[in-house]
């Protein structure tokens, strides 16, 4: 893996990964309006790097330009949701699978692994760090796929972190006890391939994609029902 650049970030890095993060983080919910001004306000730094930003991030798909207006934040879409939700309970079973079926010591370790991104989250959230929690939601996550022992679908994983974050700020927006919710999941997917039953950490996985999409109102697809 290449070093990082020890360059300082330029005022077009700090935009982007500001108003980035507060896409979303949901802090610019979907379909608000946002303006160069404002944001070059709080950043205290002219608009040339906060236009730049909004290009770059409607290029994304996040957001959407209108001159002389502002930029409107892209709402999640249900069709987006759903594609999302899909691929996830594909990659996440599978991995689930391949996880259980390589024995009690590669459980352990994966429960480990897991606990320790279970610990970072109820210390972020116990900081009202909410960057910090979605990290180690999606650091979670990506530790079952890296452990998968298939390095194309855990690549493939990885570029889904972006809907995934929205998915899980649209989500608290909706539910104020969603945060509790989550890493009580998190806890019974853990707990399943810690003991190595698939069953139940198929179930598991199920019902933490299921309660993601009832949290942002939608209705769940049937796969996600039981099994």
């Amino acid at each position: 893996m290449a070093a990082k650049s020890s360059r300082p970030a330029t005022a077009k890095d700090r935009a982007l990964d500001y108003v980035k993060t507060q896409v979303l983080t949901g802090a610019f919910p979907g379909g608000e309006l946002i303006s160069e001004g404002d944001v070059a306000a709080v950043l205290g730094m002219s608009r040339t790097p906060v236009r730049e930003a909004f290009l770059r991030l409607e290029a994304e798909g996040l957001l959407r330009l209108y001159p002389q207006r502002g930029a409107l934040v892209v709402p999640v879409s249900p069709d987006e949701v759903r594609a999302v939700i899909e691929a996830r309970l594909i990659l996440e079973q599978f991995a689930a699978g391949k996880v259980v079926g390589r024995g009690p010591a590669a459980c352990a370790a994966v429960f480990e692994r897991l606990s320790g991104e279970l610990r970072r989250q109820r210390d972020a959230a116990a900081a009202d760090d909410w960057r910090e929690f979605l990290d180690a939601d999606r650091a979670f996550h990506a530790i079952t796929l890296d452990e998968s022992g298939n390095a194309i679908l855990s690549g493939f994983y990885s570029t889904l972190r972006d809907r995934q974050m929205r998915m899980i700020g649209e989500s608290t927006l909706r539910e104020p006890h969603r945060v509790a919710t989550i890493m009580d999941e998190h806890l019974g997917i853990a707990e399943a391939l810690r003991d190595g039953d698939l069953p139940r950490a198929l179930r598991a996985v199920q019902a933490h994609l299921a309660s993601t999409v009832r949290a942002i109102g939608m209705a769940v697809e049937p796969s996600l029902i039981g099994g």
